[in-house]
């Protein structure tokens, strides 16, 4: 309370705060509280990823806040382990504890320091070995929260119970003692509790029996349909460039003209898609004139922007019947859709929150989604406008194999070794949880199995095929973003 009132945070969101836990049976049962907030993490993920250096490390390691900055694109939020970032209902950006920054350049403490009434919170300065929190640190026994994560966290705990500080020792529960939880977080207990077998988790695990509510999936469904654009647009000039590279296409109407415009076109939706997500939209420019260079956010505007402009000139040469300037424009345009397709895969790395994104897979995962898309779309086209019979079987035979990588990659992603427990839950999500159905009747089957055959089939049924497929793309992509953000990080 004291938190809220010095920062004036809005009701319903929280800056710092404390949760209950229960462990054993009736008689013999303990309760247990910890407080959890910002970290102010030496090696930061919330600051690296963050596109317009809204979020900063000051040098006497408080990790700090510039809302003015701030874009609301809800990357700091995937990217912090802690779960310590949450949106501003009144500004519509980004907030977090700041260690009361504005008293501490006054020589006072934060206010939750200084209004506990046993001194469970001491701050103070770590590297100053005579400063009580140094000595604590350095004789008593403490914890981290998720120090696996490197993100080297400054906020130790003594006394506390483990399972406190660790979700996964933690069983779904559908409801808080004095407070009830949100629809949504509900919607997500009830789907992690199903995977147990008998929907009520795991008995021996501790109940979380308070708890402040959380936002349960920052990015939906605008960032799966951005992925799922950004693959037709980088494959659209991905194959085409292929062809003229390997002499099979000669940058006619179908290579010099449609693929580009779909490329722009759905360039264009991509665009459309990641603006319109952001919180503060009026602020998108700021990643270009404000950028934080270690963010994968802005090397990703640059790479979509030079890739629009190679579209451009592109089509500029297929109208005028350039062959000689598409030939001299195939390997730029190879190498930037390839990146194009495949920036996310780095950006979602720095969504170090989300351990089920960080798959080493992801990568050329992305790299085959663009060319199944592009070979869907420039199929259809091909289908549809009945000029050329070799080259629907060129692209047929392309869109077959790139279906077939698309499968062994999803399903090794799905059930290869899983590096920790968050991981293999995400997966189990799709695989075996509430998912499966759309998973393996609508990606598998219907948006893999069912384009082969048809495309395998005749000509006359490959339209339907591609239509398939790209449908069961988009389905993938929403799903994994999904399971990605359905294991709770506090």
């Amino acid at each position: 309370m004291a938190c809220k009132e010095e920062n004036q945070v809005p009701l319903g969101v929280f800056r710092t705060w404390v949760k209950y836990i229960e462990r054993g049976e009736f008689p013999h049962v303990r309760r247990y509280f910890s407080v959890l907030r910002c970290n102010h993490c030496d090696d930061a993920p919330c600051v690296t990823i963050c596109p317009t250096v809204a979020l900063y490390r000051r040098p006497d390691g408080i990790v700090d806040f510039d809302g003015a900055r701030c874009i609301g694109c809800k990357s700091c939020m995937q990217a912090c382990p802690y779960d310590a970032l949450y949106i501003d209902p009144n500004t519509q950006t980004a907030a977090k504890c700041n260690y009361c920054a504005h008293r501490i350049e006054v020589g006072l403490e934060p206010a939750c320091v200084i209004v506990c009434p046993v001194q469970a919170i001491i701050a103070g300065d770590l590297d100053d070995p005579r400063s009580r929190i140094a000595r604590i640190v350095a004789t008593e026994q403490v914890q981290v929260r998720k120090a696996e994560q490197g993100t080297k966290p400054k906020v130790f705990y003594v006394g506390a119970d483990t399972a406190n500080l660790t979700p996964q020792l933690q069983a779904p529960t559908q409801q808080y003692l004095w407070a009830q939880r949100p629809a949504e977080e509900v919607s997500l207990v009830n789907m992690l509790a199903a995977q147990s077998g008998d929907g009520r988790g795991d008995p021996a695990l501790s109940r979380p029996v308070y708890d402040v509510p959380h936002t349960p999936r920052p990015w939906g469904w605008k960032v799966s349909t951005y992925l799922w654009t950004k693959s037709v647009a980088a494959g659209a000039l991905l194959v085409a460039a292929l062809g003229i590279l390997a002499g099979e296409a000669e940058g006619g109407w179908l290579s010099g003209v449609l693929a580009p415009l779909v490329a722009l076109a759905f360039l264009a939706l991509t665009t459309g898609l990641l603006v319109f997500d952001l919180k503060r939209p009026d602020r998108f420019h700021y990643i270009l004139f404000k950028p934080n260079w270690r963010s994968w956010l802005v090397w990703g505007a640059w790479v979509l922007m030079a890739y629009g402009v190679v579209g451009v000139v592109w089509l500029l040469a297929g109208l005028t019947g350039s062959g000689g300037l598409m030939r001299g424009l195939a390997i730029p345009a190879v190498l930037l859709a390839a990146a194009a397709a495949g920036y996310s895969a780095f950006l979602f790395g720095q969504a170090e929150g989300r351990d089920f994104w960080q798959s080493p897979l992801l990568l050329p995962h992305l790299l085959v989604a663009g060319v199944v898309a592009g070979a869907a779309a420039l199929l259809m086209l091909q289908v549809v406008g009945g000029r050329d019979a070799t080259g629907v079987d060129t692209l047929g035979n392309l869109l077959a194999g790139a279906l077939v990588l698309h499968a062994v990659v999803l399903l090794a992603e799905l059930f290869r070794s899983h590096v920790n427990v968050d991981v293999g839950r995400a997966a189990r999500l799709i695989t075996r949880g509430y998912l499966r159905e759309r998973f393996w009747g609508g990606v598998v089957f219907a948006g893999i199995l069912l384009p082969l055959a048809l495309v395998w089939l005749s000509p006359a049924f490959a339209a339907a095929g591609t239509l398939l497929a790209l449908g069961g793309l988009w389905l993938w992509e929403d799903l994994w973003v999904k399971a990605g953000q359905s294991v709770p990080l506090s």
